[in-house]
C-alpha cells in the first residue's frame, strides 16, 4: 500500500510515517518501479504501535527502545516495565508542577479585582514587579539566564512548599499522531 493508505490504516499521518523514517524509528520503506515508498501490513502494525506509544505520551527515545523490545522474543517484561515505570515518574512530576502553576495562576485570578482599575497582580506577577530577578543557570529550561521561573514569586495556595517551575518541553505533536 502507498504511504497515504498507510496513514489512513495506521492513524499517522504521512509527514510524521516519513519523518519516523528518517529518523529511524521505522524501517525505510520499500519503493515500487515508480519510486513510490510502498508499506507491508507489518509496517502498518508498528505505526500502530508507535501512535499507542505516542497516546501515552512516551518520547521518541522510550518508543525506539519499546520498539526494540517489542521485536525482541527473549525480551524481559521487566525491561519494558522499566521503561513504562520512568515514563509514569516522568508523568506524576510534569502533572505536579502544572498542578502548582494552576495553583499559582488561580491565586493570581482571585486576587485581581478585574474591574476598571489599572493595578492588576497578574500583570505585576509577570512582570516581577515585586521581586528581584533570581539568578539560574543557563539551560535550566531553556530559558535565558536571570530570568526567574514564573510563578516562583509566591508559594503556590495549599503550602506545597515546592518552587513553581515549568514543565520539561516535550516533543511537538501532530493532530494526526497525538
Amino acid at each position: 500500500m502507498n504511504i497515504g493508505a498507510a496513514a489512513q490504516a495506521s492513524g499517522v499521518s504521512a509527514k510524521m510515517i516519513r519523518y519516523y523514517e528518517r529518523i529511524g524509528l521505522i524501517a525505510p520503506a520499500g519503493r515500487s518501479e515508480a519510486g513510490y515508498r510502498r508499506y507491508r501490513e507489518a509496517d502498518v502494525h508498528t505505526l500502530r504501535f508507535i501512535r499507542r506509544a505516542r497516546d501515552f505520551g512516551f518520547p521518541i527515545e522510550d518508543i525506539m527502545r519499546l520498539l526494540a523490545l517489542w521485536h525482541d522474543r527473549a525480551r524481559s517484561s521487566a525491561d519494558v516495565r522499566e521503561v513504562a515505570q520512568h515514563h509514569a515518574a516522568e508523568l506524576r512530576q510534569k502533572i505536579a508542577a502544572m498542578t502548582d502553576m494552576l495553583r499559582a495562576l488561580e491565586h493570581l485570578v482571585a486576587h485581581c479585582h478585574g474591574d476598571g482599575r489599572p493595578d492588576c497582580p497578574i500583570l505585576d506577577e509577570l512582570t516581577g514587579a515585586h521581586e528581584a530577578p533570581v539568578q539560574r543557570k543557563t539551560g535550566d529550561d531553556g530559558d535565558r539566564p536571570g530570568r526567574r521561573t514564573p510563578g516562583t514569586a509566591m508559594s503556590a495556595p495549599g503550602g506545597t512548599g515546592r518552587a513553581i517551575s515549568r514543565p520539561a518541553r516535550a516533543l511537538p505533536q501532530t493532530s494526526t499522531d497525538a
